[in-house]
Formats: C-alpha cells, sequence, structure tokens
C-alpha cells in the first residue's frame, strides 16, 4: 500500500500494514522494468493512492517502447483512500491521452488474498484468476497468525509463510503470465530465517531474480514512516531457469542519489546446495572480501560436535515462576540484558527482567545443566555495531546446578551440556569478529539471528577454534584485538 492522508492515526496505517513510498522510490521501481508487450496487463496490489502505477505509467508515456495500451487492474481494501486512488487513475487516464496510449483501470476495493486465493482455488463459481503481464508492488508488512482468516486462504493454493507481504508476493507470481515481469519492494526479512524458507523456495522455483537494490540507511524507503526494517527492491520475471548473472544495486535513498550498481554470479548470491535457500546481497566491499575469507572455511557446527539452540524458558508462559531476585529453590535465569561485554553480569538488579526461576518439576525441563556455555543475543539493537553479539556464561563466576536461558537468546552447547572451554572461548572469538559481522549481513538485513542462521555458517575446525580460544587470556579485548586474533589463525590453518 502506498498512500494514506496525513490526519489518518498511525494505529490505522499499522493495523493494514500501511507504508508510504517516496515518490523517487516509485520512480526507481518502475525503471526497472525491461521491454513489455504492446498491450501491458498491469497488477498493482494493495495500491494505495496509487502511487507506483503512475510511477509506472509515466515512464511509459515519456519513452517511446512500443506499448500501445495498459489495462490496470488495482485491488485497495482502504475505503478512505479509494477516492484518491481515483483521482490517481484518472490523471494516469490523462497523460496517457496525450502520449497516444489507451489507458483503462479497474479499482477493486477487496481483500487481495482473501479474493485472489479463492480464484486460484477454483473456490468462486466461474472465477478464474486473471493473467498479468507486468505487477508493480509495495505490500502491506504486518505479521499473520497460524490460525488467520489469510493464513487459511494463502493455505488453500500452497502458500505457508508468516507475513502479509510476502503473502501478496506469492499470490501475484502466481498471476503472471510465462515472461511476466514483477517489481516489488519489501522487507529483506525474508532473505534468511527458517520461516520464510517455505517462500524462498517458493519465489526462486517460478521467479528468476534479475536484480536486487539495497538501501544503505534503514530510513530511507519509508522514512516518513519511521520505519528501521531494512529493505529491497528486486526485479524479477516468471520462470524457472535462474540467469548466470544478476545486477546488486545500492544506494543512499535521497532524490538524485548515485546509484552503485555490480554484476555477481548468481550462485553468489543464492548458493546451488543451500537447503536453505539462504539470499545473499554482497552489497558492500567488505562483504566480498568477508566471503572470500568464510569460503576457506569448511567445518560446520555439526562435524564440531555443537549445536545451537533457541532459549528454553518463555518468561510469559512460566510467569508464575519468576523471581525478580534470587531466593531458595530459585536458578539463574539470563536475558540479554545480563550480557556485560564478554561475560555474563548475574544478578541484575537494577534490571526490569527477573532474574531468577524456580527449579521445579514444572520448570527442570525448561532448565540446562550448568556449564561453560556461548550466548548470542536474538534480536540486536540498530545502534550496536554488530549483527552477532556472543558472550560466555562461565559456571564459575555464576554457582549454580541448573540455569535458564530465556527465549530472546540463543546457546551453543554439546548435546545439552556445557562446552569443553577452549572450544567455547575460541567460538565466542570467531563469531565477535567482524568478518563474520561483514559476511552474516550479506543475507541479513534485520536484526533478528536466528539458531538456523547460526547452523548455516561455516566455521574454522576445532583446532583453529581452540587455538584461538587458548590465545584469548581475557574476554575484554577490543574489536581490533579480536579481529587480528581471528586473521592470524585463520591464515596459519591455511
Amino acid at each position: 500500500m502506498k498512500t494514506a492522508t496525513t490526519s489518518e492515526p498511525r494505529k490505522r496505517q499499522e493495523e493494514l500494514g500501511q507504508f508510504l513510498t517516496a515518490a523517487p522510490v516509485a520512480d526507481f521501481m518502475a525503471s526497472m522494468f525491461g521491454p513489455l508487450p504492446g498491450v501491458v496487463r498491469l497488477l498493482d496490489a494493495g495500491a494505495g493512492a496509487g502511487a507506483l502505477t503512475s510511477a509506472f505509467v509515466s515512464r511509459l508515456c515519456e519513452r517511446d517502447g512500443g506499448v500501445r495500451a495498459v489495462e490496470a487492474t488495482l485491488y485497495e481494501l482502504d475505503p478512505l483512500i479509494l477516492d484518491a486512488l481515483s483521482a490517481t487513475m484518472r490523471e494516469c487516464q490523462r497523460l496517457c491521452t496525450e502520449a497516444g496510449i489507451r489507458f483503462a483501470f479497474t479499482i477493486h476495493p477487496a481483500d487481495f488474498i482473501q479474493e485472489m486465493s479463492a480464484r486460484l482455488a477454483g473456490d468462486l463459481f466461474g472465477a478464474t484468476p486473471p493473467s498479468f503481464d507486468a505487477a508493480i508492488a509495495n505490500p502491506p508488512y504486518r505479521k499473520i497468525s497460524s490460525d488467520s482468516a489469510e493464513r487459511r486462504a494463502l493455505r488453500s493454493v500452497g502458500v505457508e509463510t508468516s507475513n502479509l507481504y510476502t503473502g501478496f508476493i506469492a499470490l501475484i507470481q502466481r498471476l503472471l503470465v510465462p515472461g511476466g515481469q514483477l517489481v516489488g519492494i519489501t522487507p529483506r526479512s525474508f532473505c534468511n530465517g527458517p520461516y520464510f524458507r517455505p517462500f524462498r523456495e517458493d519465489f526462486l522455483n517460478h521467479l528468476e531474480l534479475r536484480r536486487l537494490h539495497v538501501f544503505e540507511s534503514r530510513k530511507a524507503a519509508f522514512r516518513e514512516d519511521s520505519v528501521l526494517q531494512e529493505n529491497i527492491i528486486f526485479h524479477a520475471v516468471k520462470g524457472r531457469n535462474q540467469p548466470r548473472e544478476m545486477v546488486i544495486s545500492s544506494s543512499s535513498g535521497e532524490h538524485g542519489d548515485v546509484i552503485a550498481e555490480t554484476v555477481f554470479p548468481f550462485v553468489e548470491v543464492v548458493r546451488p546446495h543451500d537447503a536453505e535457500k539462504f539470499i545473499h546481497i554482497p552489497s558492500a566491499p567488505s562483504h566480498a572480501t568477508a566471503k572470500k575469507t568464510m569460503d576457506g572455511l569448511s567445518s560446520s557446527l555439526a562435524s564440531l560436535g555443537v549445536t545451537v539452540s533457541t532459549g528454553r524458558v518463555v518468561d510469559f508462559r512460566l510467569k508464575d515462576a519468576l523471581r525478580k531476585e534470587p531466593e531458595r529453590g530459585t536458578v539463574p535465569l539470563l536475558y540479554p540484558c545480563h550480557f556485560n561485554g564478554g561475560t555474563v553480569h548475574w544478578p541484575k538488579h537494577e534490571a526490569r527482567k527477573p532474574n531468577a526461576i524456580l527449579d521445579n518439576d514444572e520448570t527442570r525441563r525448561w532448565l540446562v545443566p550448568s556449564g561453560v556455555y556461548l550466548l548470542t543475543k536474538r534480536f540486536t539493537s540498530k545502534e550496536e555495531r554488530r549483527r552477532l553479539v556472543a558472550c560466555m556464561f562461565d559456571p564459575e563466576q555464576v554457582k549454580a546446578k541448573w540455569v535458564g536461558f530465556e527465549n530472546h537468546l540463543n546457546y551453543f552447547h554439546a548435546s545439552g551440556h556445557g562446552l569443553e572451554r577452549s572450544l567455547a572461548v575460541g567460538l565466542y572469538v570467531f563469531l565477535n569478529s567482524t568478518v563474520v559481522d561483514q559476511y552474516f549481513r550479506r543475507f541479513s538485513g534485520h536484526t533478528q539471528v536466528n539458531a538456523t542462521d547460526l547452523r548455516t555458517l561455516a566455521y574454522p575446525d576445532r583446532d583453529t577454534l581452540q587455538s584461538m580460544g587458548r590465545a584469548m587470556k581475557a574476554l575484554d579485548h577490543s574489536q581490533e584485538e579480536i579481529d587480528q586474533l581471528v586473521t592470524k589463525h585463520l591464515h596459519a590453518c591455511r
């Protein structure tokens, strides 16, 4: 969805998943389309006030591309914006008439997901799904629960996803004719993580990815809405054969800004044998350097005898067992707020989070036996320098037989028990290095770090990690010292 009136309450905008697209971004998206047929059937799902269709039409009218007619189909659910959408379409009609192009439009004040899912599934008698040559999209961005009407509708056509925007894109690609083009602006979150894996597989199996564009600032694409989710623009073509090469471009998002473009082999964007189908976006020179370093590593967590899991304590489900301060019958409960440099600071009396959890028959299955564990935050704030923030849990510093790791943490362990100390410290050094951070940014554009992301990384072998661990006498080293240590040991192991 594109536009809302300035008086519209922010709450309503968030409920609908509406985020505004700046005019320069809309124009840039319209410029991505390749050659189009003489009669273009255009889809704008979640059209808002029609900014994207307007940009598309303006581009057509400025160039002589052989397009004789545009048949635009627009979906918009918000009744408060339909008048503005109609006015924009009448202006598109005027521009096309002056350029000698026939323009016709149909506005559907309906739920795109519900209607198109039903038509694709054959649930609407006689209502076959339409076909389109081109689609331009800024779909609504909002999570959808597993029992929601949207989720059920999408499942009816084989789409499994947890967000409206990926549901929109999955339906749009099903409506494109072979060779049909899609330009969309969406959050970057679908590029990695386990929740979006079915969507990535569906996307890459049916769309040929031709171009990806990233913004250097999180705020650039939706500046007026204070959106901090990192966004990308993609151009894809309906087909099953991915290109040998594709364009990765970047810009600040400011009007008139220079756009930097680089051509990459497609296998560097999506690795051929990656079961997760992560989409890597190497948009900075440091990303290429990081990839070269990481490509030289061949160990996996499984080969190291190490597992990473999400913290088992979901606090709101065990609310009655939580305690603000430690007391008899409790054990430590750790949150990200207990990170203090490279080690755990517990208890933290000034923290708003509880410091302890009861140890009883109900809670024991959510606890782990005390030992040396490496912890990482599952969510990092935008102010933190690194996406990956690792911390050591040392049983010598926090005395307890059992410990609880809250759900906002990931923890590295050996079959449910603590790690060998030198190995744990080596992993600490490696994961806190700049090279890993830069590599991680290739496929992760948001602040969430999933256990799956950590499992898919390549790691140094056990001997190298233990050597790094033994060389790290204390955990309070500077970033420069950590990077020098990692560079030295990775160079030595080659």
